[in-house]
This record gives structure tokens, sequence and C-alpha cells, in this order.
């Protein structure tokens, strides 16, 4: 592992000695690469020599930005996968067999719910949640003798829920289980879930890596082995290879992280203060604010609190639709950890698969907004939503 420091790394990290050079990573569209005859085939693919063998499997534009991310997580390797998804589903498949049983904490993202719900289920895989992940007691009873890994999205979106890292290693530790953190929300910029005790990270480049949501990504970062393991065996017929030109925009994008995470710490919580003091709101989840229950355990863990936030609004479903409508400059999509702030209504739309009583469990009311704040101009932000607030507020107001 080099020595150099993270911004460095983002910027150089990777980078082979291409023929001719250049500035610029090429991207190698290319699905096959031509050997100098049959023995040196052989030899690529039983990894004995290096080389490349075929598009799905591996890619001199991919490498460089996997070697860039090992680098930047701390870990051995790296894999780069078609999306965020696709890098949890192979680890996955990589780790469990049926009959199989893993934990995790509740506090996921809608898509990764779904997978571990239903989709390891019709693998013959039983997820046990952990509803209330804040206590490290109710992680302990839901490992059983066939739990093969304990799973935490930290920090989790959209109720911003934070696991004590060093303790769920530890946990993790003393069952011999691997702990595995998705890391997308907070980045390598912010937090570095290995020197508190993970094992594997995962992210979704899709998000804040690229930055700016022009290509689907994913990552699974860990030990040499267990990456080359994947990359020799399930990556081969499972398919979930990052496109090069995907993998060249990701790599562009962590040119500019570090930078873009120190504003979007700023301009989230400068809008989770104003937030905070509104009348209209009624709690905030945002683990910068000092009286956010994660505030002391994140402080620990991370260098800034990243974008992402939520509010639950005092009134109705309705209300929440209104204000929603009423935003000018924050766009309304189902998306996080771009340039341009992002405004979604998670029990309506990314987290609607997971039903009423799943949504309640894991703290989604339906007056409940995703704000994924971008790097505009504070005051902007601000005054956007506020407007949009006082929409409500003029509704209430007439009615009364």
């Amino acid at each position: 592992m080099t020595d150099r420091r993270f911004d460095t790394l983002a910027i150089h990290e990777g980078h082979e000695d291409f023929a001719p050079d250049s500035m610029s990573t090429p991207i190698y569209q290319s699905v096959a690469y031509p050997y100098a005859d049959a023995k040196e085939a052989a030899e690529i693919f039983r990894a004995e020599k290096p080389g490349y063998t075929y598009g799905r499997w591996d890619n001199p534009t991919v490498r460089v930005f996997e070697r860039r991310m090992a680098a930047l997580e701390r870990t051995e390797a790296a894999l780069a996968t078609s999306s965020g998804m696709a890098a949890i589903m192979t680890l996955g498949h990589q780790m469990l067999e049926a009959g199989d049983e893993f934990v995790s904490s509740n506090r996921v993202y809608g898509g990764t719910f779904g997978l571990f719900d239903e989709g390891f289920r019709k693998m013959g895989v039983k997820v046990n949640w952990v509803t209330t992940p804040e206590s490290l007691d109710a992680w302990a009873a839901a490992v059983t003798p066939r739990t093969k890994f304990m799973f935490v999205e930290s920090p989790s979106n959209p109720g911003l829920f934070i696991g004590d890292l060093p303790a769920l290693a530890a946990l993790a530790k003393q069952h011999g289980l691997p702990l595995v953190a998705d890391n997308t929300i907070c980045t390598p910029a912010l937090q570095l879930p290995t020197t508190h005790g993970a094992d594997i990270v995962v992210h979704s480049t899709t998000k804040y890596i690229c930055g700016n949501a022009s290509s689907l990504g994913g990552i699974i970062c860990g030990p040499a082995e267990f990456v080359e393991g994947i990359r020799q065996g399930c990556q081969r017929y499972l398919g979930p290879a990052m496109s090069p030109f995907n993998a060249w925009l990701n790599l562009n994008g962590l040119e500019t992280l570090s930078l873009r995470m120190e504003r979007h710490c700023s301009n989230a919580m400068a809008l989770a203060t104003m937030l905070e003091k509104h009348p209209l709101v009624g709690s905030v989840n945002y683990p910068g604010l000092a009286s956010n229950p994660f505030n002391a355990v994140g402080g620990k863990q991370v260098r800034g609190f990243s974008s992402l936030m939520s509010f639950v609004l005092k009134g109705t479903y309705d209300d929440a639709v209104t204000v929603i409508d009423a935003l000018d400059l924050m766009i309304h999509a189902t998306h996080l950890g771009t340039a341009k702030t992002i405004v979604t209504h998670p029990a309506s739309t990314t987290h609607s698969a997971m039903g009423e009583e799943e949504l309640k469990k894991a703290g989604i009311p339906p007056t409940l907004i995703r704000i994924s704040v971008g790097l505009e101009d504070e005051a902007d932000i601000l005054a956007d939503i506020e407007q949009a607030l006082d929409k409500v507020g003029s509704a209430v107001s007439t009615a009364g």
C-alpha cells in the first residue's frame, strides 16, 4: 500500500504504463484481447501471467478504477460491478449457500431490503433482520450457527442510522464472521470502515463516487484472496461487469471526490440546522446535528456526515406532497449523491416495496422527505426549502 495521501491517491493511483500514455486513463472499449500464442492465452486464463481475458471478467480501464478504490478504502483489492445492487448480489452469491443465514440491520436502502428479504430467500438463504440496530445485544441475538456474515449500511438511507463499527466488528470477530459495511453515503473521503474493523466494503458508485448521475456502478473492496475468488469464480458466470466507459466516468469523479464531499457536508449542515428550527418540521435526521442520537458515535468514525438527510413534516402525506411539488431548485428524483440537490419521498418510491409494516419498523413514515443536498449556493438551497414549507404553512393558515 502506498503512503500517499487521499487526494493524491484519488487522482493517480492505479494508472498503468499505457502505450502511449495519456493524462486521462484511456478507455479500452473492447471485450477481447489478442494473445501472442496459445501458451500465453492459457497462462493468462490460469492467472499464471498478468493479462486480460474477456470483457465480462476484466478490462484495463476498469482495473485502474478497481485499484484506485482499493487504495482509497485501504483494502488489498477491489472488484467493480455494473451497479451497487450487483455488487451486493455478487458478494452474497460468493459467501452464501442454500440453507445459510446472515444478519443485517433493517436500516438499509429499499433495493437492498428487497434483495435480502425476497431475492436471497428464493436462493434458499435467510436474512435475520436486526430491527433495533442501535442495540449490540440485538445483533448478538440474531447470530445463529448458520450465520455467514454481518451486514451494516452506515450511514443508512434514508433514516441516517449510524452503526458502531468497532463494536460490530468485535462482535463479528467473536463469532468468526466477516463484517460487511456499505459505505455509499460517506465514501472513503469521509469514512474508512476497514480502519474500524470492517472486513469488506461495498458501494453504489452510482452516487457520490460518480457525482453527477451519469453512470451506474458498484464496487466490492476487501482482502485480495476474497476479491480474486469472486473474479475467478462467480464474476465469470453471473456477468455483473462494469463497462469501461462507466469506469472512466467514475475515475473522473474520484478526482474531485474530497472537494465535493466537503461542500456536500457544509451545505447539508446549514440546511439541517435551518430545518431543525422550522415550526412545521417535527424532526430532522442528520447525524451532524448535536441533537441527533448518532452524532456521538458518528463523530468517532467519520470526518463529515455527508449530504443525505431526511426530515419528518408535521402534518399529513398530502402536506409532504405539497412541499415536494412546490420546490423549484431541488429536483424530484429517486437518486442521491450528485452535484444537484435532489428531493425524494421514500415511502412511496425507493422504499415502497417494503410495505407499511416494514416501513414503520424502519422509521420511514409517509411524512418523511429525503434530501440529498447538492453543491449549489447554500443560500439558494435554504431559500427553496423555505418557500416550499411556506406553501404548507399558508394552506394550514387558510384552512384555520
